[in-house]
């Protein structure tokens, strides 16, 4: 097997081919960081987290830079709201950013530079393409001549004649041409700057992920990866700025997510139809959300909504008792001879976990990888029955559970020990002893009273166990 990724830039699945063996360098364009996070930003964080976990899987070191853009007009806006500072605002929502990425189990990036840190890498990257002939100054502002780059609109497909300009921003009478866009932004009064050579100013948006992805993945990365609607103009921009000033391929492999629809419109803030992460978080665990945005395939559009969250955590309620079950035998057995695999828990885990990886190195299949996990459940479930099961196999089950799990995330690593109330503790101890009387009714009162206070009970071979929903 190969990996296969579909590479925006050919529109065609390509083996995937690190520059250097057994290292991958990515970036994926971060947030601006002037309010909370919301379900479409969400996706690309999860889904680029599970690229790069199948990517270390696979034996790589993945050096993996996501950016805070950490200054611009929006944050200028939301601290005079505020009545406080642009830097504050921006520790304020980058504090926020994290708990957010903790609560999806993203695992940190290697590197989240900030614009603000890296003004010298700005500004010198301009200077550079000033020289070169790319870039020219007109009332204290700089732009980049598209006209200069003849590939302009390689990646998005759009011819330059034919672009519809002054949508997303305003024609600007300084420019040459209306297409070209801006590198640097004369400060207006009273707002915060830099000092450049060519006055009091602030980068342009496209301009810093070029310069800040040059300086710590060099003048070519692997993949750089984000949502669709990054294609044009942000990523058109970094492709005809980098590749102007070094003449090489910013990235050799282009990945671009899909968008996500609230009740099949397309989520955006001016429709007021989006939710923020740190809501739906509350109402649902980090694997029920990622288990959301993996059933679905990272390139296709995705339908958010209450009824398929629901859905989504009965699914990982089913995956995770199945886990959690093999475990409980497991550990019950753990003094006791192991034993060895069986030949046909070791042929059917074997084809399960080839069929799990032979769906990821198509383009990261993960609608097809979850099916294989729920294929090992199905497998799990039948070999708990299984009362002349020896330990072995339920060891051979949870180590090949590990290694899909570890791509896709949809169930703790690490869970902590439940410890349960007083009340619960009372309760269970409670229906035990009904159950030893032979009182079903009132053993199933307190099954649904439990439920009620967020406690299932699991009445197994081996005796009862409860865990959390």
């Amino acid at each position: 097997m190969a990996l296969q990724i579909y590479n925006t830039m050919t529109r065609s699945k390509e083996q995937f081919v690190p520059q250097e063996s057994g290292k991958v360098k990515m970036y994926v364009c971060g947030p601006t960081v002037y309010g909370y996070m919301h379900i479409g930003n969400a996706r690309p964080i999860i889904v680029f987290d599970m690229v790069r976990n199948y990517l270390e899987q696979l034996g790589n070191e993945v050096r993996y830079v996501t950016n805070f853009t950490d200054v611009d007009d929006k944050l200028i806006r939301k601290a005079e709201e505020m009545n406080t500072s642009v830097a504050e605002v921006a520790e304020i929502f980058i504090n926020a950013y994290r708990e957010d990425l903790e609560g999806l189990g993203v695992k940190p990036a290697t590197l989240n530079p900030r614009v603000t840190e890296s003004m010298e890498l700005i500004i010198g990257f301009i200077k550079e393409l000033e020289e070169k002939g790319y870039a020219y100054e007109s009332g204290g502002d700089v732009y980049y001549r598209t006209s200069k780059f003849e590939e302009y609109g390689k990646l998005s497909r759009q011819n330059l004649d034919e672009l519809q300009f002054g949508i997303r921003v305003e024609v600007d009478s300084r420019k040459e041409k209306p297409e070209d866009f801006v590198l640097w932004k004369a400060a207006k009064p009273g707002e915060v700057y830099w000092q450049s050579p060519w006055g009091n100013g602030r980068p342009g948006w496209h301009i810093e992920c070029s310069a800040m992805a040059r300086e710590f993945l060099g003048d070519t990365m692997d993949i750089h990866g984000g949502g669709q609607d990054l294609q044009f103009p942000h990523h058109e921009c970094e492709c005809a700025q980098t590749e102007a000033l070094t003449g090489k391929p910013l990235s050799n492999y282009w990945m671009h997510n899909g968008f996500i629809n609230i009740g099949d419109e397309k989520m955006s803030k001016s429709l007021g139809n989006g939710w923020l992460v740190k809501d739906i978080r509350g109402q649902f665990k980090a694997g029920t959300i990622r288990y959301f945005m993996l059933s679905t395939h990272y390139r296709n559009p995705l339908n958010f909504s209450v009824d398929s969250m629901t859905s989504a955590e009965k699914s990982v309620e089913r995956i995770s008792l199945a886990e959690s079950n093999v475990k409980h035998r497991l550990e019950l057995a753990a003094e006791g001879a192991q034993g060895e695999v069986s030949l046909e828990i070791n042929d059917k885990l074997s084809a399960i976990v080839a069929n799990f990886h032979a769906r990821m190195q198509d383009d990261f299949n993960t609608p097809d990888a979850i099916t294989a996990m729920f294929d090992w459940v199905s497998l799990a479930n039948h070999t708990l029955a299984n009362s002349e099961a020896a330990p072995a196999d339920f060891a051979a089950l949870l180590q090949a559970f590990g290694e899909m799990n570890a791509v896709l995330r949809l169930t703790p690593e690490h869970e902590e020990e439940e410890i349960a109330s007083e009340e619960v503790e009372q309760l269970i101890a409670e229906r035990v002893e009904a159950r030893k009387n032979k009182n079903w009714s009132r053993s199933d009162e307190i099954r649904d009273e439990l439920g009620r206070l967020g406690i299932l009970l699991e009445d197994t071979p081996q005796g009862m166990r409860w865990r959390r929903k």
